[in-house]
Protein backbone atom coordinates (compact mmCIF):
# COMPACT_ATOMS: atom_id res chain seq x y z
CA UNK A 1 0.00 0.00 0.00
CA UNK A 2 2.63 2.89 0.75
CA UNK A 3 4.33 1.95 -2.97
CA UNK A 4 0.77 3.32 -4.37
CA UNK A 5 1.45 6.62 -2.07
CA UNK A 6 4.43 6.79 -3.49
CA UNK A 7 3.70 6.61 -7.47
CA UNK A 8 0.87 8.80 -6.88
CA UNK A 9 3.39 11.75 -5.22
CA UNK A 10 5.41 10.86 -8.29
CA UNK A 11 2.89 11.07 -11.14
CA UNK A 12 1.78 14.24 -9.35
CA UNK A 13 5.43 15.36 -9.69
CA UNK A 14 5.59 14.23 -13.20
CA UNK A 15 2.91 16.51 -14.20
CA UNK A 16 3.91 19.72 -12.36
CA UNK A 17 7.09 19.03 -14.59
CA UNK A 18 5.26 18.52 -17.64
CA UNK A 19 3.30 21.86 -16.77
CA UNK A 20 6.48 23.55 -16.33
CA UNK A 21 8.33 22.42 -19.25
CA UNK A 22 5.79 23.35 -21.30
CA UNK A 23 4.96 26.62 -20.33
CA UNK A 24 6.62 29.85 -21.76
CA UNK A 25 8.42 30.55 -19.22
CA UNK A 26 11.06 28.03 -20.49
CA UNK A 27 11.53 30.13 -23.65
CA UNK A 28 13.76 32.38 -20.97
CA UNK A 29 17.22 31.57 -21.61
CA UNK A 30 18.56 30.32 -18.27
CA UNK A 31 15.39 29.53 -16.71
CA UNK A 32 15.04 25.98 -15.33
CA UNK A 33 11.93 23.82 -14.57
CA UNK A 34 11.96 24.84 -10.94
CA UNK A 35 12.08 28.50 -11.53
CA UNK A 36 9.40 27.74 -14.03
CA UNK A 37 7.57 25.65 -11.34
CA UNK A 38 7.75 28.50 -9.04
CA UNK A 39 6.20 30.88 -10.91
CA UNK A 40 3.16 28.69 -12.14
CA UNK A 41 2.60 27.63 -8.28
CA UNK A 42 2.30 31.56 -7.58
CA UNK A 43 -0.33 31.68 -9.86
CA UNK A 44 1.43 33.44 -13.00
CA UNK A 45 0.70 32.08 -15.98
CA UNK A 46 2.44 33.84 -18.62
CA UNK A 47 5.06 36.68 -18.86
CA UNK A 48 3.37 39.32 -19.44
CA UNK A 49 1.86 38.90 -15.56
CA UNK A 50 5.56 39.62 -14.55
CA UNK A 51 5.80 43.46 -16.24
CA UNK A 52 6.35 45.96 -13.27
CA UNK A 53 7.00 43.43 -10.49
CA UNK A 54 9.85 42.91 -8.04
CA UNK A 55 11.35 39.86 -8.03
CA UNK A 56 11.92 40.01 -4.08
CA UNK A 57 8.25 40.11 -3.83
CA UNK A 58 7.73 37.03 -6.22
CA UNK A 59 10.38 35.53 -3.52
CA UNK A 60 8.89 36.21 -0.45
CA UNK A 61 5.02 35.06 -2.15
CA UNK A 62 6.23 31.95 -2.93
CA UNK A 63 8.22 31.87 0.54
CA UNK A 64 4.59 32.31 2.08
CA UNK A 65 2.75 29.92 -0.25
CA UNK A 66 5.23 27.16 0.49
CA UNK A 67 5.29 28.02 4.46
CA UNK A 68 8.93 28.18 4.05
CA UNK A 69 11.68 30.24 2.75
CA UNK A 70 12.44 29.57 -0.60
CA UNK A 71 16.02 29.32 -1.44
CA UNK A 72 18.10 32.50 -2.93
CA UNK A 73 18.38 30.67 -6.41
CA UNK A 74 14.78 31.34 -6.73
CA UNK A 75 15.41 34.98 -7.08
CA UNK A 76 17.60 34.35 -9.97
CA UNK A 77 15.03 33.14 -11.60
CA UNK A 78 12.61 35.73 -10.91
CA UNK A 79 14.87 38.33 -11.67
CA UNK A 80 15.49 36.26 -15.61
CA UNK A 81 11.65 36.60 -16.16
CA UNK A 82 11.04 39.81 -14.73
CA UNK A 83 13.62 41.61 -16.68
CA UNK A 84 11.89 38.97 -19.75
CA UNK A 85 8.96 40.38 -19.47
CA UNK A 86 9.72 43.93 -19.34
CA UNK A 87 11.98 43.56 -22.74
CA UNK A 88 9.49 41.53 -24.35
CA UNK A 89 6.96 45.48 -23.89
Amino acid sequence: MPRRISESKQDKKRKADYEALTSPFMQIEGMKVAGARALLDLNIRHTYELRGRAPEVLLEELSKKRKSVADDDYLKYFRLAVDYAEREA
